[in-house]
């Protein structure tokens, strides 16, 4: 952008004061529609102008929501990478945000699972579902391997463990891997996840609960955990950078441009 009003150079200077960095995928929002630039600018800007979580742990939240499986939004994963190694991140920390968002796959079990269950005692069949405590030695094991490892444990893992140990074990192992290394602060971890259950591409209630749950009993403040809802309830801006770059070129290609 080279031809800008008085106003929307004061707006471009104002989001990037407040946000710490400005990028190409904003240009056209704010020379379409600046009072719709503004209103986000001052949406998104609330929780850096707060302080509460540290700059470079906000842009962990965002790279956690953007390279979230449920979202894989490259643009905006990239910049808060670039965001974050700027406010001082290490390579490692980021490694870290990325093993832990790695295990949202695992809500296919613990959401289906239960409807398994339950369908299997509708249909009268439910012989088939395996005793409490069948699993013996080994499933007391595991689950006190788990809650050693990840600092709780839920209900919803009952019936993945009954069902299939062995699966239940190598995902122990698979999520376990960044708790071992200890590069990000328990309750920080906690807040990761927090992000990427309760962003709006998954809105997923039983992990919400349970991360919240964890990030309390590590700590965190009640400011602290609002600031990670207000950070991930900008990421419906995506059907703004996302959208308007196409219409800025069936525009052009309408020879309306």
């Amino acid at each position: 952008m080279t031809d800008l009003s008085p106003r929307q150079s004061a707006l471009k200077a104002e989001f990037t004061r407040a946000r710490g960095y400005w990028s190409p995928s904003w240009d056209a929002v704010l020379a379409l529609d600046p009072d719709f630039f503004e209103a986000y600018m001052n949406f998104s800007a609330v929780p850096w102008r707060h302080g509460t979580l540290a700059p470079k742990v906000k842009e962990f939240i965002y790279i956690a929501i953007d390279a979230s499986t449920t979202h894989l939004h490259a643009p905006g994963t990239r910049v808060h990478m670039r965001n974050a190694l700027q406010h001082g991140a290490t390579r490692e920390e980021i490694m870290e945000v990325l093993q832990l968002i790695s295990v949202l796959g695992i809500h296919s079990c613990t959401h289906g699972v239960p409807i398994l269950v339950d369908e299997l005692r509708a249909a009268g069949r439910e012989a088939e579902l395996p005793r409490p405590g069948a699993g013996g030695e080994r499933e007391a094991r595991l689950k006190a391997e788990f809650t050693a490892a990840r600092g709780y444990w839920s209900e919803l893992w009952e019936n993945v463990l009954a069902l299939s140990p062995d699966f239940f074990e190598a995902y122990m192992r698979f999520s376990s891997v960044p708790w071992k290394h200890g590069r990000l602060e328990p309750k920080v971890k906690e807040f990761i996840y927090i992000a990427i259950d309760a962003a709006t591409t998954h809105l997923y209630e039983p992990g919400t609960r349970i991360h919240v749950r964890n990030a309390l009993q590590y700590g965190a403040t009640r400011e602290e955990i609002m600031e990670v809802f207000e950070l991930v309830s900008v990421l419906g801006i995506h059907s703004t950078t996302h959208g308007v770059p196409i219409l800025m070129e069936e525009l052009r290609a309408a020879g309306k441009g």
